[in-house]
């Protein structure tokens, strides 16, 4: 190899995932799509330099659970010539989109009353779609010379939703997506990340492709059967619009308790409004990339396996799925919950990897964690940037941090593990973040 070859090249790719008209939308918890405001992309890359390729993607879909996950892992491996542990795949979580878990499918479809969680043949389409997708972007390689890293503060977007509270601590009212209480509006930011960060690959001066990354749920409006990418999808669009040579990425970081709702009314003139601040964001953390020779690539990996919460049980679960007086959304939620006691008892883990770009982390991360996680990650990486991506494998739901567990509040009743994953996630993060990487469990190709 001459001293002019670049060591590292990269091949981005994306492809289409818009359900089709009357698929289930959120899982069949909200109404399903009758309609289109954009389209929804997976949008990746394949890093190639090390042994074997790395590969990431951001997914317009509000979440893939266990099987799920995992298949789309294989199927991006396989095209890609890597392993399933060296990919990472993480929905934007938007909820007028598809939220798919083949074993949830399969216990709600024993009761013919309930609405089918996902189509299995579109996802399978879409799949073969990514497949497709990284084996042409394989024959268009571009080098990579030099990596960077930008941040910037984003203002009025993100707020916490568990604000309202009594003496005692407990959360008294949710502040949701979206608000229109103007007590409700008026409540502080609370525990919030206001920075949107940028990594992106050059190519010497060119910027080759501009990942982003900030933490709160990204929905402005749903329940309509409105397909959308919404506003950080949009403002995602709006970027490569303006860059069409360079491929933009967005991945929601730590949001379980985070979202729009003081700065959101839910109308069509705020998800603009909400569109405008992310893209602000977006261009001001690009101006402050400063590229830097790429020396060192790491790829780090974790198996977590967090305890499923004692209760409810899969006795009482399996009952509330056959119980046709409650509500179609209470049976759907026991499926997902049955869906991840079930994998919990198997002792299938869940894979946290971190991006090593010389001193640069991108940890990789499932379900919806709370932000306190994101904010105690950057805390354990030894001064250096941490850049954050949630929502790989959902099939926990809620993250709350071991503190919030017993404050109540909406996300504690879908946390699916028991307040002992604190503890086990952050001495995770704190060995993925290490100077100097020693995995506690050793890497099961297989899974």
């Amino acid at each position: 190899m001459s001293q002019t070859t670049p060591v590292f090249s990269i091949a981005p790719f994306r492809f289409d995932v818009t359900p089709p008209l009357n698929h289930a939308l959120l899982g069949g918890l909200v109404m399903p799509a009758i309609g289109y405001d954009d389209s929804l992309e997976a949008i990746g890359y394949v890093l190639l330099g090390l042994e074997t390729p790395i590969v990431v993607c951001a997914v317009d879909w509000a979440g893939l659970m266990n099987d799920a996950h995992l298949a789309w892992r294989n199927a991006l491996a396989e095209a890609a010539g890597t392993t399933p542990d060296r990919v990472a795949v993480h929905c934007v979580h938007q909820h007028n989109t598809p939220f798919a878990c083949p074993e949830a499918r399969a216990l709600a479809g024993k009761h013919k009353d309930l609405p089918e969680i996902f189509d299995p043949v579109f996802f399978e389409t879409c799949l073969a779609r990514g497949r497709a997708a990284i084996k042409t972007a394989l024959t268009r390689l571009q080098p990579v010379t030099h990596v960077a890293h930008g941040e910037s503060i984003v203002h009025r977007v993100a707020s916490n939703r568990r604000v309202a509270r009594n003496a005692a601590g407990r959360v008294t009212t949710m502040r949701l997506s979206s608000c229109t209480d103007p007590k409700m509006r008026a409540l502080p930011e609370g525990t919030i990340d206001p920075k949107l960060q940028t990594v992106a690959f050059f190519n010497g001066e060119r910027k080759v492709v501009c990942c982003h990354y900030y933490a709160t749920h990204p929905m402005s409006y749903y329940r309509d059967g409105r397909v959308s990418s919404d506003f950080c999808g949009l403002a995602r669009k709006q970027r490569q619009a303006e860059e069409p040579g360079c491929t933009h990425l967005y991945f929601t970081g730590c949001a379980g308790n985070v979202a729009a709702g003081k700065y959101n009314q839910g109308s069509p003139a705020d998800r603009v409004a909400l569109t405008k601040r992310i893209h602000a964001g977006m261009r001001k953390s690009e101006s402050k990339l400063r590229p830097r020779p790429l020396e060192t690539v790491e790829w780090r990996t974790e198996e977590f396996r967090p305890p499923a919460a004692p209760t409810p049980t899969a006795r009482t679960l399996a009952a509330q799925l056959r119980q046709v007086t409650l509500p179609e959304v209470d049976r759907l939620l026991a499926a997902f919950r049955l869906a991840w006691l079930r994998r919990a008892k198997r002792g299938v883990p869940i894979v946290l990897s971190c991006l090593r770009l010389n001193r640069i982390s991108v940890l990789h991360l499932p379900g919806e964690i709370f932000v306190e996680y994101q904010l105690r990650a950057q805390s354990l990486g030894h001064g250096q940037p941490v850049a954050t991506a949630a929502y790989g494998d959902d099939g926990l739901w809620y993250l709350p941090t071991k503190e919030e567990y017993p404050k109540g509040g909406y996300e504690n009743t879908v946390a699916f593990c028991s307040r002992k994953t604190d503890g086990l996630l952050t001495a995770a993060l704190r060995r993925l973040l290490a100077p100097r990487f020693t995995p506690k469990y050793k890497m099961d190709r297989a899974t």
